[in-house]
């Protein structure tokens, strides 16, 4: 019967049309099928069949075309859903043919609409169908078998179909009700079926539901967006970026173009410039971003045969490969993506601001601005005026007559305190070519910039704005290739110039007061007073030098030696910044790579800084480099570490070098400890005191003397003794274990840790002098906490098993030590290094690795094999990467200075390190 009603041309899919099967010989084709079909589970079945067929052909020509082009996704998306509608089509047309009607009544008519992604026309290859059947009055039971025919059929070919039936007067009630079900009617578009219904729902949606209320669409939409960016980590620079809902991602856009076309009726994004919400360039902008997204969402779909959005690590490194980026100048493939994906992400975010307050001017809420009337309000200089609360210029042409105003307006803007009118910012990355040499030479640009940076108490704002703008990048050139540039590894959370900037917003953060009882060093130095103009500048150029095959801080250095006179620093000024920018990690790696408890690492770090001056700016500077790289990588342990290593370093540089001798420190120790054990007979007090040698008394804090003084009192020669207790300062779970000493203990006990599953940060063990082992492990469970102490009882009975024998860590360990899919992907070099200069008595061996489960463990089996002593282990994470430095003398006692056993030794740990990456499967 109606069965033609039901097909209506296809819609050509431009680049690819060859690709989508004609609808009409489809039908053709199952239509003869089903003449020849007499029961109606077969006919279901031979439709399904010849769908399937024309639709695996399809898809498969599609791919093949969209390989070719793989970063242009506006063909393969419009013949996705040019596909999806000859298969509905088909499906409608057979489903029809399946349940006849001899004489039609008007309530016996279906329409079938598109609605959402599927209603626009565009589609990623696992996109969800989202269809609307449309009948006149109440559904009928024919209706009702044709669609239920029609749904079983597009599930049999594993499409994933969203469904509704309704009434027009059904979707202007529902639609009013909510706000989701009236953005998908929003994008609704005919298919197939009874025409005249889908074009009464057209028309009465627009006079009925849409007319009038766009402000409250504006503003759902717009809470919708925020609500949506803050599930999504609130970051543009979230390095996992989710395609489709993050910040910058496909739904801003597709938000731009709702809201566009729900106010003008616009019949496609390319509207918005006819209804003057945006320039032709911006549009222009709108289709390469929506291009680039669309082609990233492909790929992630075809990788994973699923609706997959989240550009995860392990898939950025795939997509990037699909889309033909290579390894470049020192960089990953996937790290110059990225960048691109970042760059793109910013520019959606400018786009949105322009679109949205242009919006605001035209359909502006009343009572907003007599709100504003009550408000305490500054006035704004001389050639500026407020617009809906933002800084507006009143003369364009006089505004650009001076350069400099690319700079002041953000002075301005910080001064006031308002945002900038998008006006301001079209002004100003239409004429970023005005920022010449002449005007980075110019002593009053440099002033302005300084300013930005030391005066008004929240620099970042600035700073954010300015590189969004391009503005920070013209001023100081050698700032570009950092911009949206990210690091592929888990330890950085923020690309490049992101985290500079954070590190900003954390110094102003402490020079506003606000982290007084957090950070009580650097809040005292600040109010003491440092050279402000330095530590800002050295904190902005820190990172400069990164994404070079070279050394960042040296490259950075250099860069740091052209740019800090061009910001107006003086020459002592100026090579303070560069040193600051050339050993920027100093401190950290020393605090964290070095046991501080060893004089020798004070004193290297001492003559290495020189005068007060230089340790206050680098530490300042180092607590703020750290915090800034992302939430939770701060911690009480690192905090303890730095506070350490800066009180002995200030001791050592005022009172001399000779403070730090180990006599002075053992005196110390053990009056403090006998002051503890004040009940205790004296002759066992006395044995206390002088069974250890000085290291132990330098390494250790009297609270951890205590409990090992108690451990070994009356310890037998078989008898393992633990102390577990959690130690706040640390961040960590303290485990004490006294012992009589053998060969090869600290790995017995790395691999009973390892095997609870206890992540090792920190590690030191001792031999007293008559023959007992004092280890101490700082250990954290699977989250980077201190065990709950109602763990600690089974964590306690699994090391006690380990240590007895009665589990073999390196068996029990195969099947544990496996890593995430999703981190397998980064990649580090390993490096390892002997130094015999940073400890008077040991041999220090560093292991830069790729970090996995039970990695300790195997680098301290290949030690105890070869007969080497571990006095001490301290474990630096960063992210995926490890640093693991191992304090360590050989049998005789003595350091490793000859070259072939060290040779032999970095052999026999990268082999360790080689085959436990394959059982980890790196």
């Amino acid at each position: 019967m109606e069965a033609q009603a039901a097909v209506s041309p296809t819609q050509p899919a431009p680049g690819s049309a060859h690709a989508v099967p004609d609808v009409v010989a489809l039908t053709a084709q199952v239509e003869d099928a089903l003449r020849q079909v007499a029961d109606a589970r077969s006919a279901r079945a031979t439709v399904v069949r010849l769908l399937q067929s024309a639709r695996t052909e399809a898809t498969a020509a599609l791919e093949a075309e969209f390989r070719k082009t793989p970063r242009q996704a506006r063909a393969l998306v419009s013949a996705q859903a040019a596909l999806t509608d000859v298969l509905v089509r088909v499906a409608l047309a057979a489903a029809m043919r399946l349940h006849p009607l001899a004489n039609p009544t008007e309530a016996e008519r279906i329409a079938v609409l598109g609605v959402g992604g599927y209603g626009r026309a565009e589609m990623a290859p696992q996109s969800d169908v989202d269809l609307l059947f449309l009948t006149p009055w109440k559904v009928t039971p024919w209706a009702e078998s044709v669609i239920e025919t029609m749904l079983y059929m597009l599930w049999d070919l594993k499409l994933k179909v969203g469904h509704a039936s309704r009434t027009v007067k059904d979707c202007i009630r529902l639609g009013r009700e909510d706000i989701t079900i009236r953005t998908a009617l929003l994008e609704h578009r005919f298919i197939c079926g009874h025409a005249p219904l889908a074009e009464e729902l057209d028309a009465k949606l627009w006079s009925d539901l849409f007319r009038n209320s766009g402000p409250e669409f504006i503003e759902a939409k717009l809470a919708e967006r925020a609500e949506r960016h803050k599930r999504q980590g609130g970051q543009r620079y979230v390095l996992e970026p989710n395609v489709k809902e993050g910040k910058g991602g496909l739904r801003d856009l597709q938000t731009l173009y709702w809201i566009g076309k729900y106010l003008n009726r616009v019949p496609s994004a390319e509207g918005l410039v006819g209804a003057g919400l945006l320039s032709r360039e911006e549009f222009d902008s709108f289709a390469q971003a929506e291009d680039f997204l669309w082609a990233v969402r492909c790929h992630l779909h075809y990788i994973t045969g699923r609706p997959t959005d989240t550009l995860t690590f392990d898939l950025q490194v795939e997509v990037a490969a699909r889309m033909g980026y290579r390894d470049a100048g020192g960089r990953r493939a996937v790290e110059i993506f990225m960048q691109d994906y970042f760059r793109l992400a910013t520019r959606v975010g400018e786009l949105t601001r322009i679109f949205l307050t242009e919006l605001e001017a035209r359909h502006a809420k009343r009572e907003a601005s007599l709100f504003g009337i009550f408000k305490m309000t500054k006035r704004v200089k001389k050639g500026y005026k407020l617009v809906q609360g933002r800084i507006d210029v009143v003369d364009p042409a006089a505004f650009l007559a001076d350069k400099l105003n690319l700079l002041r307006v953000f002075e301005e803007a910080l001064r006031t305190r308002y945002l900038l009118h998008p006006n301001v910012m079209r002004i100003v990355t239409q004429n970023l070519d005005l920022i010449d040499d002449e005007m980075r030479e110019d002593p009053e640009a440099q002033r302005i910039f300084l300013d930005l940076l030391l005066k008004h108490g929240n620099p970042e704002r600035s700073l954010r704005r300015m590189n969004e703008l391009g503005v920070l990048s013209a001023f100081i050139p050698e700032f570009e290739p950092i911009v949206a540039m990210m690091q592929f590894n888990v330890y950085h959370h923020y690309t490049v110039d992101e985290h500079i900037i954070q590190t900003i917003s954390c110094l102003a953060q402490i020079e506003r007061e606000e982290l007084v009882e957090e950070l009580p060093v650097a809040s005292g130095i600040l109010k003491a007073g440092v050279n402000r103009r330095v530590l800002y500048v050295a904190l902005l150029l820190h990172d400069i030098g990164k994404g070079r095959p070279e050394d960042h801080s040296i490259l950075g250095a250099q860069i740091a030696r052209r740019v800090a006179p061009r910001l107006g620093l003086d020459a002592e000024e100026c090579e303070t910044v560069e040193w600051l920018v050339r050993y920027h990690l100093l401190m950290s790696d020393m605090a964290q790579k070095r046991d501080i408890g060893d004089p020798r690492t004070v004193r290297d770090f001492a003559k290495a800084v020189k005068t007060r001056k230089r340790l206050d700016l680098l530490t300042v500077l180092t607590v703020c480099d750290i915090r800034g790289v992302g939430p939770g990588t701060w911690n009480n342990w690192k905090a303890m570490l730095l506070r350490q290593l800066y009180k002995q370093t200030a001791e050592a540089l005022e009172g001399g070098l000779e403070t730090l001798n180990r006599e002075n420190r053992q005196e110390e120790a053990t009056r403090a400890l006998a002051d503890r054990l004040k009940g205790w007979d004296p002759a066992a007090l006395d044995h206390e005191l002088t069974r250890h040698y000085p290291p132990y008394w330098q390494g250790l804090s009297t609270d951890t003397h205590e409990v090992f003084a108690r451990l070994l009192q009356g310890i037998g020669d078989d008898e393992i003794r633990i102390d577990l207790h959690p130690d706040p300062d640390r961040d960590a779970t303290r485990a004490c274990f006294a012992l009589a000493d053998h060969p090869g203990i600290f790995s017995r006990l790395a691999g009973a840790l390892a095997l609870v599953g206890a992540n090792v940060v920190d590690a030191r063990t001792y031999t007293s002098k008559d023959g007992y082992a004092t280890a101490v492990f700082w250990v954290q469970d699977i989250e980077g906490h201190p065990y709950e102490v109602s763990r600690l009882p089974r964590l306690r009975q699994m090391i006690d098993k380990t240590l007895k024998g009665e589990v073999v860590a390196r068996e029990a360990l195969k099947d544990r030590d496996k890593l995430k899919k999703r981190e397998r992907e980064f990649r580090f070099p390993t490096h390892i290094m002997f130094d015999n200069e940073g400890s008077d008595i040991y041999t220090i061996i560093e292991v830069d690795t790729r970090d996995r489960p039970g990695l300790l463990y195997d680098l301290t089996r290949t030690l105890a094999a070869s007969n080497i002593y571990i006095a001490s282990a301290v474990i630096a994470t960063y992210g995926a990467q490890v640093v693991d430095t191992f304090y360590v003398k050989d049998m005789f006692g003595l350091k490793l200075h000859q070259k072939h056993r060290q040779e032999a030794l970095e052999k026999k740990l990268r082999q360790a390190i080689t085959e436990g990456a394959e059982r980890a499967g790196a």
